[in-house]
């Protein structure tokens, strides 16, 4: 997990960036990334950068440029399948400084420009400022895992963010209800359309991308699900055995490509069927235990615990718990909800 951060400033607004601005919009969620931070500015344009080290932990300062300094890009997420790509990119003469996906986020765009987001497997939220096109790409992955904040005022300038705590610091909005979204939050737990519980501010959405140019927004979607069966699907030639197969491979791919990383793994497992699978399959594919973690209130009724152990001991991962009273969970409460972009239900305040 990292955070990001931008502001771009459209001529209509006659302002000049402040970076002091760029930096506090950055360090209210420093909580997202605390190993490294940076900042870069190109007249009205700024971005920001809280990174959480996993891959090239050395090397992945960001922003991050290409090879004439025309391109800067900030990112959070993994992409699985980036490697995938180096060497046809390297052929085509782009130089590679670090081993970070990022970096093969920004040879893509070189070449393919917008579209290269459909070329990533992964889950991400980039920004990338186009100094030669006068720019700004946003792009956010195709079930929207990483989240993307933004507020396009009326002036046109285009204020953008991990989470929204980082627009309020910069005051693009006041912090003010948004009522029209209050039935769909109680309704559903969350706001499930563009609008979030804050006036003014809106959120990309799930496999979505954003240009701006100089106050114009143009947001375009790039992905959605499908549900048109395949030739043998339609004429019934798949048997339940072979579509239990499918998935069982898709599924051990998917644990696969999850396990990229340079520093210690670990999971959260809760005893059930999701994370017990996770695990089973993890530890399969890796040298050393499992790291596997656990939290639950100490009241027997009220956790998983003993289900989470059974996993625990039958495929041998390093198992630790976390038992909460609750008036540990009343003391965190505040915390929380200022954690909590998207307001708190039963399930985000047990997983927070």
């Amino acid at each position: 997990m990292c955070g990001i951060n931008g502001i771009a400033l459209s001529s209509r607004s006659r302002r000049q960036l402040d970076v002091r601005v760029l930096e506090r919009m950055r360090d209210v969620i420093t909580h997202r990334g605390p190993d490294d931070e940076g900042v870069f500015v190109d007249g009205r344009v700024g971005l920001g950068h809280r990174r959480l080290s996993i891959v090239d932990v050395a090397a992945g300062h960001q922003p991050m440029t290409n090879e004439d300094g025309s391109l800067h890009i900030i990112y959070n997420g993994e992409i699985y399948n980036h490697a995938d790509f180096r060497e046809s990119l390297e052929a085509r003469g782009h130089v590679y400084r670090t081993h970070c996906d990022t970096e093969t986020i920004l040879h893509l765009y070189e070449e393919e420009s917008v579209r290269c987001v459909e070329r990533l497997r992964g889950m991400f939220a980039f920004a990338i400022w186009d100094a030669k096109r006068r720019e700004l790409f946003i792009a956010r992955d195709r079930l929207g895992v990483k989240p993307l904040y933004y507020v396009h005022a009326d002036d046109g300038s285009l204020y953008f963010a991990s989470e929204i705590k980082a627009l309020l610091e910069a005051r693009a909005v006041a912090p003010e209800v948004n009522f029209k979204a209050l039935p769909d939050y109680l309704a559903n737990h969350a706001t499930s359309g563009e609008g979030t519980l804050f006036r003014g501010v809106e959120r990309l959405l799930p496999g979505h991308t954003l240009l701006w140019r100089d106050g114009q927004v143009q947001i375009e979607k790039y992905w959605d699900v499908t549900f048109a069966p395949d030739a043998d699907e339609e004429h019934g030639r798949r048997t339940d055995g072979e579509y239990i197969e499918e998935w069982a491979e898709l599924f051990r791919t998917s644990v696969r490509l999850r396990l990229m990383a340079d520093v210690p793994l670990g999971m959260f497992l809760s005893g059930g069927i999701d994370s017990s699978a996770i695990a089973a399959v993890m530890s399969g594919m890796v040298s050393s235990p499992v790291k596997t973690f656990s939290v639950a209130f100490a009241e027997r009724e009220a956790n998983e615990l003993e289900y989470a152990r059974l996993v625990a001991r039958t495929f041998g991962t390093d198992h630790h718990e976390i038992l909460i009273t609750p008036e540990e969970f009343f003391r965190a409460l505040p915390r929380l909800v200022w954690h909590a972009c998207r307001g708190l239900h039963r399930n985000t305040s047990r997983s927070c």
